[in-house]
C-alpha cells in the first residue's frame, strides 16, 4: 500500500467498473512532463513506501529539469517481466538454485517465486536446418525438440513449480511480437488498481512494446530476476530526447527504411542512457506496426527506450489484436484522465530535440556489420565495392579485360585504421577492378554455378523488427508473386527462409492467397522464431560452405533483422546487411550485392526480357488493400485462444515435481549455478585489487556478441572439448544459446567470438589471449589462460575502448566475465545494460578519465595492475575515482557504480546475493 503522501489515491469509473488510481495532477509540475516520465511518476506514487521510494523521489521527478544531467536516483518497479528462452533459462536456473540456497540457509524454498507476473516465450531455439521445402517447418521443430528436450523439460517444471510464471511453448511466435499482440496490457488492472503497464525483458528488443505506449526496456537476466522477486530497478531520472515526426513516407519506401534512418540519426546524435519519445503530427499518421518497428530498434541507436504515447491508433491495434472492449475502454479512459493521451499538435518539453520529415526517407539498407551504418539503396553497389576490400585478404586483379569493373577514385578507400578493431584497408589504385574470385560449385542435385565475392548466400525474412509489420511482410509476398508471374526464381546458391513473428502472419498470407508464391521462391515457413537474426541461420549447403572456406570468399547475407554484427549471422559469412522483407526477396533473386538493384536488371524473365525491381515492386495501394482485407481480429482470437498450452510434443514432456528441481548430474544443458556456493548471511568486505593481469585488451564497439557465448559451438574450442568429454557428438553440439543453463559450457564460450580481436595478439581473431602464467606468455584459449590464472590466485582485468558491451542485453556477457575471474573492466565508455550487468555479477566497471585511453596512457596489456581505493565502499560511500597502477604508470579511473543501489549489489558480490540475503532477513 502506497504511503500516499500527496493524496493521489483516487477512483476512476469506466463503464460499470471502478478502479483505484494514483492521480498525477495531485503532484505539482506533473502536467508538463513527457509521457514517459508521467509513467515513471505514477510508478513512484503507487509504490511510495517511505524507504525505497520517498516523497522526495516523487518531488524530484515532478520537478524534472530537462537541461540537467542525470544525477537523481529513483527506484522503478516494473509491472511485469518478459523473457525469451535463451536469456530466460538462466533466470529459471538461478531461481531454482536460490530455492536450494534458501533451504541450505534454513529458510523455506517455496518463498522463492516471481512476485511480478513473469512470462517466457520460447523463440530462440529453432535453427534453419531445413529450408525451401514444404516440410521445413515440421522438420525444424522436430529437430528443435530433439536438441532442447532437457531445457524444455526444465521450463515445463518451472511453469508448474513457480507461481506467476507462464511459458509460451515453441512454434508459437517471437517474444516481442507475442508481447505486443497478446501479452501487453497497456493499462494494468490488478487487485482493483489500474496503472500503466510497464515491462522489462531479458532481451534488449523488449522496447518493441514502446510502440503501443508500454514503457520498458531490456535488462540483463540478473536484473530481471531481481525484478521478478520484487526488487525495484535503481535508475537515474533520465534526459528525454523529443523526436518530432512530420509528413508521410513517400511511395516506394517502407518502415524498414524509416527505422534505419531513425537509427542513423539517433546514433549520430548520441542517446545512450536517454529516453527517446516521439511526438508531432507525423506520429498520428504512422501505423502502429511502424511505431513498433521503431521501438524495436531502440538498442540499435542506444537509447533506453523509444516510446510513443497512447492514441486512437493504439486503441485500433488493441481491438484488431483481440483485446477485450473492457480493456480498450480502460486504456482510453485512463490515458485521457492522466494526461497521457497523444495530442499531435502539442510541443512537449524535452531535454533535446530532433526532427524528421518522413517524406525525405529513401530506400535504405544497413551494413556490412552495424545497424547504424545506413546506406541508400541507390549507393549500395558502390558502397559494397568499397567495403569488400576490408574483407578480401588481397585484391585480385581481373582475369581479363572483360571482367574488369572499375569505379571512380572517390569510391576508393584510403589506407586507414578505423580504431574500432577493423583491419587496415587495402591500397586501391584508381580504376582497379572490384575483387573477383570466381569458384565453380556443383550441388548434390547436379546444379552448377560460380560463386564470387559478394554472392548473397543467405536472404532471410526473420526477426521481430519487421515480421511483426504486416505492411512490409505483405510487400515481400506481393513482390514474390510478381516475380513468379514473370518466371523468376531465387539463385541456387541463396539460402532462403521465412520465419514470421507469429502464426497470424501465416494466416493472412493464406487468406490473401500469397503463400504459394513465397514457397515457389524458397520462402517456405521454417519456424516461428528469431532464427537468422540471432545466428540460428543453420549451415549453408556443404558444397557452398566448402567453397567459401577453401577459397576464402567474402560472401553476403541480407536479412530483415535488427542485428548484423560480425560473426553473428553465420560463420561462413563476413558481410551482413539489414534490409526490408521486399528487398530481401529482391536480393535473393539477384544473388549478389554487386548490383545497382534500382536500375540494373535483377534477372531475365520467362519471356527472355530483363526484369527490373520497378517491374515487381508492389505499390502502397496494393499493399494496403491486402492488409485491410486479409487481416482480421478473428485470427488473433484463434491463434492466442490457448497460447500457453502448446502442441502434443510440449504436453507430453515428462517433468519432475516438487519445490526444488531434481538436477541431472549428467546433463549438459541444465546445471545448478555456482553463484551461491559457500554464501553466508553477511557479505565479505570489498577489497582492492592487487597483482591483476590483463585477460583481453580490446578496441571500440566491442559488443555483447563479442563477449557472450552465441551461435554455433566450433569443434576444437574449449566448449567443444567439454561436450566431447561428456559424450556429446559433434552433430548434437547445438548452439551456445541453447546451453545457457549450463555454466560450464558458457564460461568456456565467453570471449570466444570468431571475430573478437584481442590486441594482446597481433592479427589473430577469436577467443585467444596471451597466458602470462607460462614462460614466454604464449597464445592460449582465453578460458585455458583464465583457469591457469585462477590456479595461481591471480585476479584479471579487461581493457577496452568506447561503447563497451553494446548490443543485446546478454546476461552471460557479465556472468561469463565474472566466472572467468575478471574483477574489473576499464573502458572509455559503456552501454547501459552491460555496465549494470557487470555490477550485478560483482565485476567493477571503471572508466578512463575524459580524454584518456589505453593508447594515450601507453598501456600494452602486458602490465600487472593494482586498483586502489575500492575499499571505501565498505564505509558506505562510493568513491568517485580509484587509483590504477600498472608497472610504473599511474592514472585515475572513474568508478561507474552510478547509484547507491548498485553499490549495495557490488558490496554483496552481486544482485542475486543481495536479493537472497534480503529475502532471508525478512
Amino acid at each position: 500500500m502506497s504511503a500516499n503522501s500527496f493524496g493521489a489515491r483516487n477512483t476512476l469509473r469506466v463503464g460499470d467498473k471502478s478502479y483505484e488510481i494514483y492521480r498525477l495532477d495531485a503532484v505539482e509540475g506533473s502536467a508538463r512532463l513527457p509521457y514517459s516520465l508521467k509513467v515513471l511518476l505514477e510508478n513512484l506514487l503507487r509504490t511510495e513506501d517511505g524507504a525505497n521510494v520517498t516523497a522526495d523521489h516523487v518531488r524530484a521527478l515532478a520537478g524534472w529539469d530537462p537541461g540537467a544531467q542525470p544525477s537523481q536516483e529513483i527506484q522503478f518497479t516494473p509491472s511485469r517481466v518478459i523473457m525469451q528462452d535463451f536469456t530466460g533459462v538462466p533466470c529459471v536456473v538461478d531461481l531454482a538454485t536460490m530455492r536450494e540456497a534458501v533451504r541450505d540457509l534454513g529458510g523455506d524454498p517455496g518463498r522463492i517465486n516471481p512476485l511480478a507476473p513473469a512470462e517466457m516465450v520460447i523463440d530462440h531455439s529453432v535453427i534453419v536446418d531445413y529450408f525451401g521445402s514444404p516440410d521445413a517447418f515440421e522438420r525444424n521443430v522436430e529437430r528443435e525438440y530433439e536438441r532442447n528436450r532437457e531445457r524444455y523439460q526444465f521450463l515445463r517444471w518451472g511453469q508448474t513449480a513457480f507461481d506467476e510464471f507462464k511459458v509460451v511453448p515453441p512454434g508459437t511466435g517471437i517474444v516481442h511480437q507475442v508481447n505486443i499482440e497478446h501479452l501487453a496490457r497497456v493499462v494494468f488492472d490488478r487487485d482493483g488498481v489500474a496503472y500503466p503497464d510497464t515491462c522489462v525483458g531479458t532481451d534488449s528488443h523488449t522496447t518493441m512494446e514502446n510502440g503501443i505506449g508500454v514503457l520498458g526496456w531490456g535488462v540483463g537476466g540478473i536484473e530481471a530476476e531481481a525484478a521478478m522477486l520484487g526488487q525495484p530497478i535503481s535508475m537515474l531520472i533520465p534526459r528525454v530526447v523529443g523526436f518530432k515526426l512530420t509528413g508521410r513516407l513517400p511511395a516506394g519506401t517502407t518502415a524498414t527504411d524509416l527505422v534505419l534512418t531513425v537509427t542513423e540519426m539517433l546514433r549520430q546524435h548520441g542517446v545512450v542512457g536517454k529516453f527517446v519519445e516521439f511526438y508531432g503530427e507525423g506520429v498520428a499518421a504512422l501505423p502502429l506496426a511502424d511505431r513498433a518497428t521503431i521501438g524495436n530498434m531502440s538498442p540499435e541507436f542506444g537509447s533506453t527506450c523509444a516510446i510513443f504515447p497512447i492514441d486512437d491508433e493504439t486503441l485500433s491495434y488493441l481491438r484488431l489484436t483481440g483485446r477485450s472492449e473492457e480493456r480498450i475502454a480502460l486504456v482510453e479512459a485512463y490515458a485521457k484522465e492522466q494526461g497521457m493521451w497523444l495530442d499531435p499538435k502539442v510541443e512537449p518539453e524535452f531535454s533535446e530535440y530532433l526532427e524528421l520529415d518522413l517524406s525525405t526517407v529513401v530506400p535504405s539498407i544497413a551494413g556490412p556489420k552495424r545497424p547504424q551504418d545506413r546506406i541508400s539503396v541507390a549507393e549500395a553497389k558502390q558502397t559494397w565495392r568499397r567495403d569488400v576490400r576490408n574483407y578480401v585478404s588481397s585484391v585480385q586483379g581481373p582475369a581479363d579485360e572483360a571482367s574488369a569493373e572499375s569505379f571512380p577514385a572517390s569510391d576508393s578507400p584510403a589506407v586507414s585504421h578505423s580504431g574500432n578493431g577493423d583491419k587496415p584497408r587495402e591500397h586501391v589504385t584508381d580504376g582497379e577492378s572490384r575483387p573477383h574470385k570466381k569458384v565453380p560449385v556443383t550441388l548434390a542435385d547436379g546444379t552448377s554455378f560460380e560463386l564470387d565475392h559478394g554472392a548473397v548466400v543467405i536472404a532471410a525474412i526473420t526477426s521481430c523488427t519487421n515480421t511483426s509489420n504486416p505492411y512490409v511482410m505483405v510487400g515481400a509476398a506481393l513482390l514474390a508473386k510478381k516475380a513468379v508471374e514473370k518466371g523468376l526464381t531465387r539463385k541456387p546458391w541463396v539460402k532462403t527462409s521465412m520465419a514470421p513473428g507469429s502464426q497470424v502472419v501465416t494466416g493472412y498470407y493464406e487468406r490473401a492467397g500469397l503463400t504459394p508464391y513465397l514457397d515457389k521462391l524458397g520462402y517456405n515457413l521454417v519456424g516461428y522464431g528469431c532464427t537468422t537474426c540471432i545466428g540460428n541461420s543453420g549451415p549453408l549447403p556443404e558444397e557452398i560452405s566448402k567453397a567459401i572456406n577453401d577459397e576464402d570468399l567474402t560472401v553476403v547475407s541480407v536479412l530483415s533483422g535488427n542485428r548484423n554484427f560480425e560473426g553473428r549471422i553465420n560463420p561462413d559469412v563476413k558481410m551482413n546487411y539489414l534490409a526490408s522483407p521486399p528487398l530481401v526477396v529482391a536480393y535473393a533473386l539477384a544473388g549478389t550485392m554487386d548490383i545497382d538493384i534500382l536500375n540494373d536488371p535483377i534477372a531475365e524473365g520467362a519471356d527472355g526480357q530483363p526484369v527490373y525491381l520497378r517491374d515487381i515492386w508492389p505499390s502502397q495501394e496494393e499493399v494496403a488493400e491486402i492488409v485491410e482485407s486479409a487481416i482480421g481480429q478473428d485470427m488473433f482470437l484463434r491463434d492466442y485462444a490457448d497460447v500457453f498450452k502448446g502442441d502434443r510434443r510440449w504436453q507430453e514432456l515428462p517433468i519432475p515435481t516438487g519445490d526444488t528441481f531434481e538436477w541431472d548430474p549428467e546433463s549438459t544443458y541444465v546445471r545448478k549455478a555456482p553463484y551461491f556456493d559457500g554464501m553466508g548471511m553477511e557479505p565479505a568486505p570489498v577489497t582492492d585489487i592487487h597483482g591483476a593481469r590483463v585477460l583481453a585488451k580490446l578496441g571500440d564497439s566491442v559488443t555483447t556478441d563479442h563477449i557472450s557465448p552465441a551461435g554455433a559451438i566450433k569443434v576444437g574450442t574449449p566448449a567443444a572439448q567439454y561436450l566431447t568429454e561428456h559424450g556429446v557428438a559433434v552433430k548434437d553440439f547445438n548452439s551456445y544459446g541453447s546451453r545457457r543453463g549450463n555454466h560450464e559450457v558458457m564460461i568456456r564460450g565467453t570471449f570466444a567470438n570468431i571475430r573478437l580481436r584481442n590486441q594482446l595478439l597481433d592479427g589473430v581473431e577469436g577467443g585467444y589471449t596471451r597466458d602470462f602464467t607460462q614462460e614466454g606468455a604464449p597464445q592460449a584459449f582465453i578460458y585455458d589462460a583464465a583457469q591457469n590464472y585462477a590456479a595461481q590466485g591471480t585476479p584479471l582485468v579487461v581493457l577496452a575502448g568506447k561503447e563497451y558491451g553494446s548490443g543485446s542485453s546478454r546476461d552471460w556477457a557479465a556472468k561469463g566475465t565474472a566466472l572467468l575471474g575478471v574483477r574489473a573492466v576499464i573502458a572509455e565508455s559503456y552501454e547501459r545494460i552491460h555496465r549494470s550487468n557487470l555490477i550485478g555479477m560483482g565485476v567493477l566497471p571503471l572508466q578512463f578519465a575524459e580524454g584518456e585511453s589505453v593508447e594515450s596512457l601507453g598501456l600494452t596489456g602486458t602490465e600487472t595492475f593494482d586498483i586502489i581505493g575500492v575499499e571505501e565502499l565498505n564505509e558506505g560511500r562510493t568513491p568517485r575515482e580509484v587509483t590504477v597502477r600498472a608497472d610504473g604508470k599511474e592514472f585515475r579511473a572513474v568508478v561507474r557504480i552510478d547509484t547507491p543501489g548498485e553499490a549495495d549489489y557490488y558490496r554483496n558480490g552481486g544482485i542475486m546475493q543481495y536479493v537472497l540475503r534480503n529475502l532471508l532477513r525478512k
